[in-house]
């Protein structure tokens, strides 16, 4: 009994590790769209920071409430915009503090010149003229516009007499505390979430290549290319074959030494090497020996036989190697792509189809056409990058339509492609995304699309994928799916 009891217990805890280890991959997916970031930044920096500083004001009696209205209000334009026009730190500060000296002043003017209302609570209607336009005179320019200035140099007029200079140094004090824990989150994490965050950047740096069709040599080139961006970048490629014997044979021949290949006659296990294996072995060896001296990245060759499916092969052989992303030459049938390709997408591995139109080996001119801001969008900008390397072209693009919001979509594509380290163009194209690849895919080497896998059954019956629509397009073109 009691060890019944244990296998259940262990078997529960396996099931919510899973379901933990899924529900993170899910959530850090979903942290990787700037959108989400910022978002998900404001509901924790602003509460924390308005929180501390209420602290630090329950300390110090001097700092007055009224400075927290303007502070929440500048300090959430900060975060939620951190590249945007009011999010300069020295404007933050500057425009805030202005302000209440604005207020301040404005207060002087009235209650020695005009004589306003010297009750607490009660504004002079002239007092408050000035304030603001003192506001907007002295920030215009000084380029340091701000609109929470003007709540200050409101708020500075309710201020009793004897706290109103410590309410614009309590101001500047709290506004300077704010700009120093926006400038290290924007710097040291929102600046380079494409490191610190974004999965899809710092993987997919062993590739394996299944050596099937007339085209995996390109492809197993541009798997070459794309490790190569990593130090610890390496290729394997991978040769499945139907008979154990002979699976055997290719692996002692490739262990073997070269004089043993060269042979015209070899006998391994008491059976002569047909001319088919030999062929073979000298085609993965030639391969392996290109990718090495070419592109500079380790090469190994695995050959693996199987009963099973060929997809779930590949599949273990990638997880057997350690590679985290599997490159395989397309193949299509009636159209579509072939059951092989789909069961990889529905793996656990990263994976690339790779559609070579005339074995290009090199590309520097990479398209990448996005529906929207995604993890998969960031791996297919970054397989952009690694491609076209220091001197290529890489170029971002989405299609809007006739009728779509072209603001929103350039905001999306600058989100998009901020975050890396690279010359990136964008493009928002006013057609639907099959004219505008048959139009300007030929001046490119290379477009790499989306497999369209987090869509309904119902969305891809009434369009289907756009990679399935590509015929027409005379360039090479990768399909990118991340694991599920």
């Amino acid at each position: 009994m009691l060890e019944q009891l244990t296998r259940r217990f262990r078997a529960a805890a396996a099931r919510a590790r899973r379901v933990e280890r899924r529900e993170l991959r899910e959530f850090r997916r979903w942290a990787e769209t700037t959108d989400h970031i910022v978002h998900l930044s404001v509901l924790v920096f602003v509460p924390l920071l308005i929180g501390l500083v209420t602290a630090v004001s329950n300390v110090v009696p001097t700092l007055s409430f009224l400075l927290f209205p303007p502070l929440a209000s500048g300090t959430h334009t900060l975060f939620a915009d951190p590249r945007g026009k009011y999010s300069e730190p020295g404007r933050f500060v500057g425009g805030l503090t202005i302000g209440a000296m604005c207020g301040l002043g404005a207060l002087w003017v009235s209650n020695t010149v005009l004589n306003g209302p010297q009750g607490q609570f009660q504004v002079a209607a002239g007092a408050a003229t000035l304030a603001v336009l003192a506001t907007g005179l002295i920030t215009w320019p000084l380029d340091i516009e701000e609109p929470s200035a003007y709540s200050t140099a409101l708020l500075t007029l309710l201020v009793q007499p004897s706290q109103r200079m410590p309410f614009v140094g309590s101001i500047f004090l709290a506004s300077s505390l704010v700009a120093l824990v926006f400038v290290v989150w924007r710097d040291r994490f929102y600046d380079r979430r494409a490191t610190v965050l974004y999965k899809s950047t710092t993987g997919d740096d062993h590739v394996l290549v299944p050596m099937r069709g007339d085209s995996a040599g390109a492809t197993a080139m541009l798997a070459a290319r794309l490790a190569a961006a990593h130090d610890a970048g390496k290729v394997v490629l991978l040769d499945i074959v139907d008979d154990p014997e002979a699976a055997e044979t290719e692996r002692a021949l490739l262990n073997g030494p070269l004089r043993q290949r060269n042979a015209s006659t070899a006998d391994l296990a008491g059976e002569d090497v047909s001319d088919a294996i030999r062929d073979e072995v000298d085609r993965l060896e030639t391969r392996a020996w290109e990718v090495e001296t070419r592109v500079g990245v380790p090469c190994q060759v695995v050959v693996a036989a199987s009963d099973e499916p060929a997809a779930a092969t590949t599949l273990r052989a990638a997880d057997d190697a350690n590679c985290d992303l599997i490159a395989a030459p397309y193949e299509s049938e009636h159209g579509a792509l072939t059951p092989y390709l789909r069961q990889l997408f529905r793996g656990d591995t990263d994976v690339l189809v790779h559609r070579s139109r005339n074995g290009r080996t090199r590309w520097k001119r990479v398209l990448v056409p996005v529906r929207r801001a995604s993890d998969v969008a960031h791996n297919m900008v970054d397989f952009a990058i690694r491609l076209a390397g220091a001197s290529g072209r890489v170029a971002v693009a989405t299609c809007i339509g006739e009728s779509g919001d072209r603001r929103r979509a350039e905001s999306m594509l600058m989100d998009l492609v901020e975050p890396f380290d690279a010359p990136i163009e964008t493009r928002g194209a006013r057609t639907d995304i099959q004219s505008f690849l048959v139009d300007t895919g030929s001046e490119y080497d290379l477009v790499i699309i989306g497999a369209s896998q987090d869509r309904s059954a119902a969305s891809r019956f009434i369009a289907p994928p756009t990679f399935e629509r590509l015929q027409d397009i005379d360039t090479d073109v990768a399909i990118v799916d991340r694991s599920h």
